[in-house]
């Protein structure tokens, strides 16, 4: 596509696009009386506008039924997590079955490392991306401490080669044969959150599982961003928290994905709790585990109806957009002409201010731009956030813009190159 920096081109694009009636379902944060442009769904969503209507419902159920809410009213809370993973599934390229919500990322990633994180004799190492989430980096060390070895020896990172930004595939896969033969789990990020790539997770799924390994990703930045298949890519694990992409409030709740070959699997260790234990033999209190088939296995707390009733009103909004491949296709689109804009911001500055560290290839990147200036980047920033602009800062020199399909325009991508570009004057003096 030719793009245009012109808002005549922009306002087009936006008349032409199918999706542009969903910007209307959700609520942007203004400043003296100005909507801010919102460029930082890839950190947190942005609220439905329905969000005061369902947790409302959920209130009047707690009120009106009190206890007897867990088997009576309209949404039972008992079985409530059910309508969530039918909308659950499509959006990770899984069954129902495979899928759970619960809890939230962290916690979940704990759980599923309890039974998939199994070391034994030479195989107790973990591969995983340089550069990890926090998160990850902390969860990984923890787990490899509690099952007794440093993690300077059971720990393995991936890093971008010498003077490159993100990594290659093929370093990757790479490092997982070398290592092979120690290797007991591989476990990346869907998208890494500090450069936006977006791993060949069915390549490194095929290699890992070549060496005898187990394949599990956190799909924090990918879930609701880009078309996953989970289940036809044979990965073992995944989890995801719904607060970024699929807008389900701060601190949502986080779902699982477990494939379905490891069902009957009766030698994976789990965290047991009351809410895992087979449902129709849930309420005679026996001792003696024994877990719910599928990903509802993997459950501990019971379900937590508020959280569950914020993501289950905004999958509702994914499901009435057609999942994943529509958005996915303005995602393209949009990020693609934000690439466009930022260079145009470059050639009207007679320099590269701006350098994108997110991989070219909208193949190999979901929803997100990660920019480097060249100086000044904070103070950009923050010129950015004065002009309402609200993108997201990450230390030491990332700015990272994220255009979300489902409520984002054509003409708020123009309008941030705009204001870059009068930002950019103002700070660095060029003109």
């Amino acid at each position: 596509m030719n793009f245009e920096n012109n808002l005549a081109f922009a306002k087009a694009m936006d008349e032409a696009d199918e999706l542009r009636g969903f910007r209307t379902q959700f609520l942007f944060p203004n400043q003296n009386g100005k909507q801010f442009i919102y460029l930082c769904g890839n950190s947190l969503g942005l609220q439905p506008k329905v969000a005061h209507e369902v947790l409302k419902r959920q209130l009047d159920n707690w009120e009106n039924h009190a206890v007897e809410g867990w088997f009576e009213g309209e949404t039972p809370w008992m079985f409530y997590h059910k309508e969530l993973k039918k909308l659950m599934a499509p959006i990770v390229g899984a069954s129902p079955a495979e899928v759970c919500p619960m809890n939230t990322l962290t916690v979940n990633l704990h759980l599923l490392m309890v039974s998939f994180y199994q070391p034994k004799g030479n195989r107790f190492k973990i591969i995983m991306e340089g550069g990890a989430f926090p998160s990850d980096q902390y969860a990984i060390e923890s787990q490899v401490k509690f099952h007794g070895y440093k993690p300077e020896e059971a720990i393995i990172e991936v890093f971008p080669r010498a003077g490159e930004e993100t990594l290659r595939t093929e370093d990757i896969q790479a490092q997982i044969r070398l290592h092979g033969d120690e290797l007991a789990l591989v476990l990346f990020g869907g998208i890494n959150y500090y450069t936006g790539q977006w791993f060949d997770m069915e390549a490194i799924t095929k290699v890992g599982h070549e060496v005898g390994a187990i394949v599990g990703f956190d799909l924090a930045h990918a879930a609701g961003n880009v078309p996953v298949k989970l289940h036809d890519w044979n990965i073992d694990f995944a989890c995801w928290c719904s607060y970024k992409y699929q807008n389900s409030g701060p601190g949502g709740i986080s779902g699982i994905f477990v494939h379905e070959k490891h069902f009957t699997n009766t030698a994976l260790n789990r965290f047991a709790g009351w809410w895992g234990y087979q449902e129709n033999q849930r309420f005679k209190m026996e001792k003696g585990f024994v877990p719910e088939v599928g990903a509802d296995g993997w459950q501990v707390s019971c379900t937590q109806v508020m959280p569950m009733a914020l993501y289950h009103a905004s999958l509702q909004i994914f499901e009435k957009a057609g999942f994943i491949q529509p958005l996915r296709n303005k995602s393209i689109t949009l990020t693609n002409y934000l690439q466009f804009i930022i260079n145009e911001v470059n050639i009207e500055l007679g320099e590269e201010q701006y350098k994108i560290i997110t991989p070219k290839d909208s193949k190999d990147r979901g929803a997100q731009l990660s920019i480097i200036a060249r100086e000044k980047g904070k103070e950009i920033f923050d010129g950015l956030v004065d002009n309402h602009i609200l993108g997201d800062w990450r230390e030491p020199d990332v700015i990272r813009l994220s255009p979300i399909p489902l409520y984002n325009s054509y003409e708020d991508i123009f309008l941030t190159g705009k204001a870059l570009l009068n930002v950019s004057t103002t700070i660095l003096g060029t003109k």
